[in-house]
């Protein structure tokens, strides 16, 4: 639902299901029908095509999935449905890093030991480590990212929190998740 290896297709599958109950992308095209044709980044590149005819998303449309001549009302369609899609995604995401929040008491609350309350809590940055070119290159998911932030958290909890940016975050779970069962003493593990 939230990761960039599935948003093309989940746009693929929303314009398939269209194509197939109304004429409004004209005959259904065979490449519809082919998992994963759509890729992210480009449906990222129709998203986030600021021009007045959406030529972008004409080419992508044609090249891409077949559906050659496109009028512009269709096209501004998949834009829409481009960014219902992203706005989800980065919903989800963002609930699932409040969740977390919440869990350690880094979201004004407490968490789930602390009991206390918002007002006499004084709340400490904390910082969300983020990898992968969803978030880094596709300036909508991102910005999206940060919006349900603040809506949820509230603006006063979201600004003590910070996403940054990390590379091989993969690596650095393990090595967590590995120093965590190891059997010698966790409190002489230091990560550098």
């Amino acid at each position: 639902m939230i990761s960039g290896m599935y948003l093309g297709d989940i746009v693929r599958r929303v314009i398939l299901r269209m194509s197939e109950e109304s004429d409004v992308f004209g005959p259904v095209s065979s490449r519809l029908y082919l998992p994963f044709t759509l890729r992210t980044p480009l449906m990222a590149a129709m998203h986030e095509d600021d021009s007045p005819e959406l030529t972008q998303v004409a080419r992508i449309l044609k090249d891409v999935l077949d559906i050659p001549e496109i009028p512009l009302k269709a096209r501004k369609l998949v834009v829409k449905i481009c960014d219902v899609v992203t706005r989800r995604a980065a919903r989800l995401a963002a609930a699932g890093i409040v969740g977390i929040l919440k869990k350690i008491g880094r979201d004004g609350s407490g968490g789930i030991t602390g009991g206390r309350s918002r007002s006499d809590n004084k709340m400490r940055r904390t910082a969300v480590a983020v990898e992968g070119s969803l978030y880094t290159q596709y300036t909508m998911f991102r910005e999206y990212l940060h919006e349900a932030l603040n809506e949820i958290l509230g603006e006063d909890i979201a600004r003590h929190v910070v996403v940054i940016v990390t590379e091989d975050g993969s690596g650095t779970g393990a090595a967590l998740l590995a120093a965590s069962h190891s059997s010698e003493n966790v409190n002489n593990i230091q990560l550098i």
